[in-house]
């Protein structure tokens, strides 16, 4: 009983010293950024499918709540703070749709399953990253009035990027797979 424990507790640090350290990748991810008007450009959709994909669902949505968490409560980790706001005035700003999408994207990319055929991949991983346009510009039209060019604004300044990082994981997801096994 007691090894039972032991393990369990063990798992327990594992997975939250996972979430953690996400969290940070996900804040330094941010801060890697081309700016655009008005959502820069960032990893984090890279980092967000990344993290879903490499430790599944469940981390990849704890790390990706606790990351908007801390932004929410006013700490600096979102792409433009502390600069353009903090807490959850800039939550509540352009990207909140992109960052609750990121909670559906690592779901999504954790949930999966993912095989050798590099097409089957790409279409997953370009589905999963679609949630997070979806429901970024759903915000962005609401926001700032749909009378704008919302797509212009909020998708296509990102496709090009979006597509190296979509290809990118689908290159590496035999690797990322593998790194989740030894995990």
């Amino acid at each position: 009983m007691e090894l039972v424990k032991t393990i369990s507790h063990n798992k327990l640090t594992k997975s939250l010293l996972i979430v953690i350290l996400g969290s940070i990748l996900l804040t330094i991810s941010a801060k890697i950024k081309i700016p655009f008007y008005p959502v820069p450009m960032t990893m984090q959709t890279f980092v967000v499918l990344f993290l879903g994909i490499s430790f599944g669902y469940k981390i990849g949505v704890a790390t990706v709540i606790l990351y908007l968490l801390e932004g929410i409560v006013g700490l600096p980790v979102f792409s433009n703070s502390p600069e353009k706001g903090l807490g959850i005035a800039y939550f509540v700003g352009p990207t909140m749709g992109y960052l609750i999408g990121f909670v559906f994207a690592s779901f999504l990319a954790g949930y999966l399953k993912y095989n050798s055929n590099f097409v089957f991949t790409f279409i997953k991983l370009t589905l999963t990253t679609s949630i997070i346009y979806i429901l970024g510009v759903l915000w962005l039209g609401n926001l700032i009035g749909w009378e704008k060019p919302i797509l212009q604004l909020g998708v296509f300044p990102f496709l090009l990027a979006e597509l190296f990082k979509i290809l990118l994981l689908t290159l590496l997801v035999k690797k990322i797979l593998k790194f989740r096994n030894f995990i």
